[in-house]
């Protein structure tokens, strides 16, 4: 589940040199942020935890419903951290727990995902990881070149957010599917997620604030990888 960061604080802007070094600062955090997360897969599946992990929580949707509870509670103690105003260590460190928590969240799809590949001798992932990166950078190219502010979709996208979560604690509660058309729905979602974040991060953050940046962008990142991965096993599974 998508987990946006902390609300920028609109003051009075920085000059361009200030803007421009926050920006490369949130980015270079953002890539930490993505390889950070890859190697913790790599370890997880290398050690045998991924294939435990993915077993507890595919074995009951009850396992999942105490894992969502758990992100929700975890997710914004680790927003909180990273927007903390006096603390650089407090601020890394709810980075890292954010990243940490999205791959524990993950592993139970790639496990799957990855089975899939042997069985079909398919790609999945690597593509997968491929689209969600150009959709990313495609959606931040029409920000930084148009110089657009999209912060009007904040009221949109958290109802559209609080929506789609709904739904999946019903489908979580009930047992039922919630099918492709919602998947696309929540790839759609969270491509405005992505447009609303980088635009802030173009005009409205804090120059101090790159790290609770970078966690809002990966959240929304992550997602996408997640519902766009799940596109691709789809259509991957079709004879």
């Amino acid at each position: 589940m998508h987990e946006s960061g902390a609300e920028p604080v609109r003051l009075v802007r920085p000059n361009v040199d200030e803007r421009a070094d926050f920006i490369r600062k949130t980015y270079l955090h953002l890539g930490g942020a993505v390889i950070l997360f890859v190697i913790l897969e790599a370890i997880m599946f290398s050690s045998g935890i991924a294939e435990s992990i993915s077993m507890t929580m595919l074995g009951s949707r009850w396992a999942w419903l105490i894992v969502l509870g758990a992100f929700m509670l975890v997710s914004g103690v680790a927003n909180a951290m990273a927007s903390s105003a006096t603390s650089k260590g407090a601020q890394y460190l709810g980075l890292g727990l954010y990243v940490l928590l999205e791959s524990i969240i993950f592993v139970p799809l790639l496990y799957i995902a990855q089975a899939m590949e042997l069985a079909k001798d398919v790609e999945i992932i690597m593509p997968a990881g491929m689209i969600t990166m150009f959709i990313f950078g495609g959606l931040t190219a029409i920000v930084f070149f148009t110089a657009k502010d999209f912060s009007f979709l904040r009221g949109i996208l958290i109802v559209g957010s609080l929506a789609a979560f709904g739904l999946i604690l019903c489908a979580i509660i009930f047992g039922f599917n919630l099918g492709i058309v919602f998947t696309w729905a929540m790839v759609v979602l969270m491509c405005g997620w992505i447009l609303y974040e980088t635009s802030n991060v173009m005009l409205h953050y804090r120059t101090t604030q790159y790290v609770a940046a970078a966690l809002a962008l990966f959240a929304s990142l992550a997602t996408l990888f997640w519902y766009v991965l799940q596109l691709v096993m789809r259509y991957s599974g079709e004879d």
